[in-house]
């Protein structure tokens, strides 16, 4: 048997479904570019090669936006109480209404994205030291390594909130033969890992980036940089089964120290540039531009330009640049009444405009025709999509000092982007005891990070999932009605069923 690697890559979405209903596109690829001198296989011939793939890893974020950013927010958003599932269908409704089960296609097309894009960091990682061409120097070489690590782990960090104990691939497999079987088999079916040891991978593939990955550029926030590596720290230390809050901090405060800060106008993050911009935007007055690309705040995002556009927005709403485009269906991620009610509970926050927009449209189904709600985080093919920004971890600092009894100093931090919202310091009382902080705490987070994919991985971190969504519907009426009670099991995501019946390692998760 001789079997080349290799697992799945997503493909680019086809732009004519609005549900996208469609079997990702499987191509395969050869880990190996050719023959050398001995007749052994190689994966980079040169450095043209290596640098061909570094930039390969870089497009990841621009080319793949299903997996790790439209399937994260149906995640994030609507299986909590921040949004509706859209566009109801098989694919989306089981989020909403907690009745998620393995055959769903989506998370099939995440787990192959996932272990796609692990797949393409592993082949640099483990090929890159055996590359002889001398124009590889050794500084370059050990940086694209630990890019590499960084985007590994960014992946990982995703999946193993979604999954818990994942597959931990850190090789790239080779031919099957009679002789290689016992030693390649593995890493084509490997067994799920412990969540903690997915953790550990993680931590270490990031401080090992650090002593080699390029410092924060301030125009280019689309590099694995060291302060991508440090943000991700921050979070990974705030995730159990690793959580240590005094590295939450230290990493908090390192990306303070390489320039981040909270954006003066919050407008600024998701703005566009409008062709007239003394009038709103109109079909005859369309966006011409994102107004913002490598803000202060941005720690990591993938960039889009005018020729070269994000296909991503008409799956939410109504593109700015392009008035009707694709605008006759149900669009996913609609904003629910809960999340309004929670923007409208203090007067005058100005993420509200920022984060919810509503238009008449050709459906009524979760709200009247002539007013219907959609997601603005995303309006524009230009729009960055920003995978990672500074008040995310700030917040999470705020976390920290809750987490060690420091309530004044969390309440400090979370005043810092109330007040950039146009909203007053937290009142006394919000500060006055753990519980009353952490409400306060939950609920900033929750309307600055709206549609940004972290709502429910918050709830699941601070132990709120039954608390917060097993009353959610009863008190928002525009929500269906709830087919499962959320309970300790549903923490975690089915693994695909495909995944396992191909797999005869893989143990489906408790609860599915």
């Amino acid at each position: 048997m001789n079997i080349k690697y290799v697992l799945p890559i997503i493909g680019v979405c086809c732009l004519a479904s609005c549900s996208l209903d469609y079997d990702p596109v499987a191509a395969y690829s050869d880990v190996t570019e050719g023959a050398g001198d001995d007749s052994v296989q190689v994966a980079f011939r040169d450095r043209a090669a290596v640098v061909s793939h570094r930039q390969t890893l870089i497009n990841l974020y621009r080319n793949g936006q299903e997996h790790w950013y439209l399937d994260m927010l149906l995640l994030a958003e609507s299986h909590s109480d921040n949004a509706y599932a859209g566009s109801p269908n098989a694919e989306t409704t089981p989020f909403e209404v907690n009745s998620i089960e393995g055959s769903n296609t989506n998370l099939k097309r995440d787990w192959t994205g996932h272990m796609g894009n692990i797949a393409q960091a592993n082949k640099l990682i483990a090929n890159i030291d055996l590359v002889a061409d001398p124009a590889l120097g050794e500084g370059e070489r050990q940086q694209y390594k630990a890019e590499a690590r960084i985007l590994r782990a960014m992946i990982y960090f995703d999946m193993v909130r979604i999954w818990g104990h994942v597959p931990l691939v850190t090789d790239v497999a080779g031919d099957i033969t009679s002789e290689t079987v016992a030693d390649v088999y593995p890493v084509y079916f490997p067994p799920q890992t412990e969540e903690i040891e997915i953790y550990r991978q993680i931590e270490r593939d990031l401080l090992e980036s650090l002593a080699h990955a390029p410092d924060n550029n301030p125009s280019d926030k689309t590099a694995f940089s060291k302060s991508v590596a440090r943000a991700l720290l921050a979070k990974v230390y705030a995730e159990k089964p690793l959580r240590d809050y005094d590295k939450v901090i230290q990493y908090a405060d390192a990306l303070e120290a390489d320039g981040f800060a909270l954006e003066a106008d919050f407008g600024q993050l998701f703005g566009v540039a409008l062709a007239d911009p003394s009038q709103p935007p109109s079909q005859d007055n369309k966006a011409v531009d994102t107004q913002t690309r490598n803000a202060v705040e941005t720690i990591f995002e993938a960039q889009f330009f005018p020729g070269n556009a994000n296909w991503a927005t008409w799956m939410f709403g109504r593109p700015l640049d392009d008035w009707t485009f694709y605008f006759t269906w149900a669009k996913w991620i609609t904003p629910s009444r809960d999340l309004v009610r929670a923007f409208h509970s203090e007067s005058g926050d100005r993420r509200y405009a920022e984060s919810v927009v509503f238009y008449p449209c050709g459906w009524n189904i979760y709200y009247p025709a002539d007013s219907y709600a959609f997601m603005y985080k995303c309006r524009s093919a230009y729009n960055s999509i920003i995978k990672m920004r500074y008040a995310d971890i700030l917040l999470l600092k705020a976390e920290a000092l809750i987490a060690k009894n420091d309530f004044s100093g969390a309440a400090a931090l979370v005043n810092l982007t109330r007040r950039r919202a146009g909203l007053s310091n937290l009142p006394a009382s919000a500060s006055a005891g753990r519980e009353a902080i952490l409400n306060a705490y939950l609920k900033e987070r929750r309307l600055e990070l709206a549609f940004e994919g972290e709502r429910w991985f918050d709830l699941v971190r601070l132990d709120r999932v039954e608390e917060v969504m097993n009353a959610v519907y009863a008190r928002d009426e525009g929500r269906p009605a709830q087919m499962y009670p959320f309970n300790e099991l549903s923490y975690k995501l089915p693994i695909p069923q495909d995944v396992i019946d191909q797999n005869p390692n893989l143990v489906q998760n408790p609860g599915y």
